[in-house]
């Protein structure tokens, strides 16, 4: 009797280990949560739709935009009437950038030449006042390819922290059950624990989302600046000298 006990006691143990690992899942984790467990896991998600949120808008208007800019630019060079060309950039859409510019640098030029002989005229020529519009629309169409940028990076530098409270919560209420209890077994404490682990697991996984969608568009986005700068000074020469790109390239 007393060798049946012994072993049955081994054999009962591994049964509550076993039953203890169960409570380590995220269907236990919801039904454990605290007040705090929940507010970290409700700010993680709120990050999370935002993150993605700006991921696909992003990712879409990248996309749009690479798809559109080489045949707006290319069609506005090629078209040999130059009120054509501004007649076809007036037809693109409003979320097209590289056609807004060219507009504000031909309505710069049409304003100073309605002005000739004024103030405007004397204090600017035609070339300074050109290269200001254009510098304005350049940093606008920048500043617009950032939208969301700032939440991508405020999410991946944040987010991890934020799974880390969820962690330091979940092992501290671990820590008041063995107080409480006296027990420290894995019974005891394999919720809070898996609770803390799975925090930490979620922090992680919108952060690394976000992190690497930030620096995938801050290369996209310094690739169609140096697009804008290329396509700004082209148009500089063209509304300052009246000459096209390839006229400009002959002469030289």
């Amino acid at each position: 009797m007393l060798q049946e006990s012994t072993a049955a006691a081994p054999a009962a143990a591994g049964g509550n280990n076993a039953a203890a690992l169960q409570q380590m899942g995220f269907d236990h984790l919801i039904q454990q949560l605290d007040f705090v467990g929940w507010a970290v896991l409700i700010t993680l998600t709120v990050m999370s739709l935002m993150s993605w949120y700006w991921i696909i808008i992003n990712f879409l208007k990248n996309m749009r935009l690479r798809g559109r800019g080489d045949n707006v630019v290319g069609t506005f060079w090629e078209t040999p009437n130059a009120q054509d060309a501004i007649r076809f950039m007036e037809e693109q859409p409003k979320s097209e950038p590289f056609s807004k510019i060219a507009l504000d640098a031909a309505q710069a030029a049409a304003h100073h030449q309605r002005h000739d002989g004024s103030r405007l005229a004397e204090s600017l020529n035609r070339s300074e006042f050109v290269d200001r519009a254009l510098r304005q629309a350049v940093t606008r169409e920048s500043s617009g390819l950032e939208n969301g940028l700032t939440v991508l990076a405020t999410v991946g530098s944040t987010s991890p922290f934020v799974g880390l409270l969820g962690t330091v919560w979940g092992i501290y209420r671990a820590l008041i059950k063995i107080g409480a209890s006296g027990d420290a077994s894995i019974s005891a404490v394999a919720g809070p624990v898996g609770e803390a682990l799975i925090m930490t697991a979620l922090g992680l996984g919108v952060a690394i989302p976000a992190v690497l969608a930030y620096n995938f568009f801050v290369r996209l986005n310094r690739v169609t600046n140096s697009q804008f700068d290329t396509f700004a000074h082209d148009l500089h020469d063209f509304f300052a000298t009246g000459s096209r790109v390839g006229e400009i390239a002959g002469k030289r």
